[in-house]
């Protein structure tokens, strides 16, 4: 059976995760260390010993995902399942960094100081308080474009993250995103969730953060990773690293398209999704898009042990 592995986004975050993983494997708690030396601090410390509301921070939160992903992957490899095993790679958001890392297209020291950057910028792209998001639940994507067009009123708001064919994020200016929750309401919308985030990620709004993004891309080395990435805002696979990082700029202002990602795995025979690192959150959404595809969280030491013994 045809695998793919697939790597969480920002929302994941719990104070302890990972910790199991690098107290059981050397390799995992290496990744741990050379994230910290990336960024000049422990923040290992902080995953594991500090506030959830520190954690959560943008900032934080992006690289310490990716750390606990990729001490998960290293791991998988401790126990004899490397990327081949998987026929290609994807990551929500943030996680198509950690995916990318995985897959050996950036090293694990330059992804953690592209997250950290990439977290300080978008944070800085919009004043606390002026950006918003909404899930809306139950109204496909189509559905949620047409709202976010009608709620605008010559302010920024957009589909965001198409995530599953239940649940689709509105990301704007504040009032606008308050405006669309209440159309998408009288739409005929299950419910429309006011989002606990800091920033209005994944819209035109971002656009100062995707030129600091750009800047930052284009001072490090980029490979053609070891299996094709889906990348979120084509949901197609790409390999080319000079494509690779145009589509990483992109993507801050761009929708995730989470929903036909999983398609196009999919339908190039994939039949089972591993979601490398902390959470479910991505299993949940892959059974919504089809209820036929096989999921499997590998985020603890028993989850990687069961994990490799389903290979032999």
């Amino acid at each position: 059976m045809s695998r793919a592995f697939v790597f969480p986004g920002q929302g994941a975050q719990t104070i302890g995760m990972g910790k199991a993983l690098a107290e059981a494997y050397p390799e995992a708690k290496a990744v741990f260390d050379e994230v910290d030396a990336a960024l000049g601090e422990s923040l290992s410390s902080l995953i594991w010993e500090g506030e959830q509301e520190t954690l959560t921070l943008t900032q934080n939160a992006q690289p310490a995902l990716m750390a606990t992903s990729l001490a998960a992957m290293k791991a998988l490899e401790a126990e004899g399942v490397t990327i081949a095993a998987a026929s290609c790679v994807a990551g929500h958001s943030l996680g198509e960094y950690s995916a990318l890392a995985a897959a050996g297209a950036l090293s694990i020291g330059d992804t953690a100081r592209l997250l950290r950057t990439r977290g300080e910028a978008m944070q800085a792209a919009v004043p606390v308080g002026e950006g918003a998001m909404a899930a809306i639940l139950g109204l496909d994507f189509a559905a949620v474009q047409e709202v976010a067009e009608a709620a605008a009123q010559g302010e920024v708001c957009q589909a965001a993250n198409d995530n599953d064919p239940t649940q689709v994020v509105v990301s704007g200016a504040k009032a606008a995103v308050e405006r669309a929750a209440e159309i998408a309401k009288e739409k005929g919308a299950r419910r429309a969730v006011m989002l606990p985030v800091s920033a209005p990620f994944h819209c035109a709004l971002m656009q100062p953060a995707a030129d600091v993004m750009a800047e930052a891309l284009a001072q490090v080395e980029i490979k053609a990773p070891a299996v094709p990435v889906i990348a979120n805002v084509r949901a197609a696979a790409v390999s080319d690293p000079d494509e690779i990082r145009k589509l990483l700029v992109e993507q801050v202002t761009g929708s995730v398209r989470w929903r036909e990602s999983v398609q196009t795995i999919a339908a190039d025979g994939v039949a089972e999704f591993w979601e490398i690192g902390a959470g479910k959150a991505l299993s949940g959404m892959i059974r919504k898009i089809d209820r036929s595809n096989a999921v499997r969280a590998v985020g603890t030491p028993e989850d990687v042990k069961a994990a490799a013994e389903s290979l032999s």
